[in-house]
């Protein structure tokens, strides 16, 4: 059972997506909250699995809100989804810095929310469907101003950097392992132990580490 709180300002959403995602079987809405300072005081509390996070709120923001939740004592902190109105927010590039797994756009489809919790809960994804690579690409363009080579990606394979740069593309292990000729199976174990190596919670923070080191560069063909 995966543990959910729903972050929103607007009373609407709160409980619109609360009840929607608590009518899922394998979903439990443990709390909400209407900015981010309860939300971080509600993570405390509840030990939720996945936070949907709204950007613009009151007295603390989802950015920082994100970032105070990962700063948190202890190695289980949640994934965060971070639910904006534009595809393109440039909060949306900063909350993935801060630790966010990946955002979704708040006119997406209940399908599509469903699934991106799903997605996210297992760490297996950056993007929910609503959004398209454009995210990946204009992202690559807003480099960290304290950029630092990735010493750490040394410690990888060969097999295992190739897959990096693709998890940077946008791909899926499905398209990983047909682009390399390789079983699902072995991608996902390749994800693993890149994700080890790395010291990475998740794809999202890959994406950010295969940009943000050189590894791969704006407009350069995957």
């Amino acid at each position: 059972m995966t543990r959910l709180i729903v972050v929103d300002d607007q009373a609407m959403v709160r409980e619109g997506f609360s009840a929607l995602l608590a009518a899922q079987p394998d979903f439990e809405v443990v709390g909400a909250a209407a900015d981010g300072l309860e939300a971080v005081h509600v993570v405390k509390t509840m030990l939720p699995d996945v936070v949907l996070m709204d950007v613009r709120m009151p007295n603390l923001n989802g950015i920082e809100a994100t970032r105070r939740i990962m700063a948190l004592p202890g190695d289980r902190h949640p994934k965060v989804l971070i639910l904006t109105t534009f595809d393109l927010d440039d909060y949306v590039f900063e909350a993935l810095r801060a630790g966010a797994s990946g955002f979704l756009l708040k006119d997406a489809r209940s399908a599509d929310l469903v699934q991106a919790v799903r997605v996210v809960a297992a760490g297996d994804g950056l993007l929910a469907p609503t959004v398209t690579r454009r995210l990946i690409e204009e992202f690559a363009r807003r480099p960290a101003p304290d950029t630092r080579p990735a010493l750490k990606l040394k410690a990888l394979t060969p097999r295992e950097t190739e897959v990096l740069v693709l998890i940077a593309g946008g791909l899926s292990n499905a398209e990983i392992a047909t682009q390399l000729v390789l079983g699902e199976q072995t991608v996902k174990t390749h994800v693993g132990r890149i994700l080890a190596k790395l010291d990475l919670r998740d794809r999202a923070q890959a994406v950010v580490t295969a940009y943000e080191s050189g590894l791969v560069r704006p407009g350069a063909s995957q």
